[in-house]
């Protein structure tokens, strides 16, 4: 891993255009996400300073992207329970219509598939820290989607958090990497991410029947989509976890 270079997207701007190269592991249903198909394209352009990438060589390996947004704002907060949806939403509304940021939301830190296990992950969340507090934030809010929750997806993510290991540390690996950074675990929003489609959608993008009401398991899921079938439709609504990093600007 001496290999690997970190560095905020804004210091090396010919790397925009290829920070999706990477070969990605997210379930296919993800990136039918409404407010991720109208938006996270644009972040890397128009929020650069806050977002880093690392490459191997001439190989893009890993990127981390974050945005800021204000969260004073009259109906706001600092971790709205809609999370990721939300944060990503706001902070294209505030640059629109020039709100100061108060704080920043991470979005996403993507590995590619060839260097997972490697601790790259681990350093990707130092730089993202560092980009944020090199823009004077003083923390950075990340709506984390733990890596091993999908192995249980019947489980309640508020019973899922309060897994730990003997050390006291989150059972679940992405979680214990933001908590070993220094990240405290503060709250679950409930209604993160949302994908809804219909069932003939459901079944190209999962390759499962969806031919009986209520809940059904989908690989990579973090819980189950409930599907309709009287009405045609299925919907997925996803929960992450709340995690606070303070960062130092000095």
């Amino acid at each position: 891993m001496d290999t690997v270079e970190i560095s905020p997207l804004s210091d090396r701007p010919s790397l925009i255009p290829r920070v999706y190269e990477i070969a990605e592991t997210w379930p296919a249903f993800i990136a039918h996400e409404p407010a991720a198909n109208a938006l996270l394209g644009r972040v890397v352009e128009d929020f650069p300073q806050y977002c880093v990438v690392a490459t191997d060589g001439d190989r893009v390996v890993a990127r981390g992207l974050s945005v800021p947004f204000n969260a004073e704002l009259d109906g706001r907060e600092e971790m709205p329970d809609r999370g990721w949806d939300q944060v990503l939403v706001w902070a294209f509304r505030d640059r629109h219509h020039g709100h100061p940021a108060t704080v920043v939301g991470a979005l996403e830190i993507t590995i590619d598939s060839a260097y997972l296990g490697r601790g790259l992950s681990h350093r990707m969340l130092g730089a993202l820290r560092d980009a944020v507090a090199r823009q004077g934030h003083h923390a950075l809010l990340a709506p984390v989607r733990p890596n091993a929750k999908h192995l249980r997806p019947r489980l309640p993510m508020t019973e899922y958090i309060g897994h730990l290991r003997d050390d006291g540390l989150p059972s679940d690996p992405w979680l214990r990497v933001h908590v070993k950074a220094g990240g405290t675990i503060e709250k679950v929003a409930p209604a993160s991410m949302t994908v809804s489609g219909s069932l003939t959608q459901w079944r190209q993008w999962t390759g499962l029947p969806f031919d009986r009401d209520g809940d059904t398991e989908v690989p990579g899921a973090l819980v189950p989509v409930r599907c309709d079938t009287a009405h045609g439709y299925a919907v997925y609504v996803e929960p992450n976890v709340w995690v606070r990093h303070a960062v130092r600007t000095d």
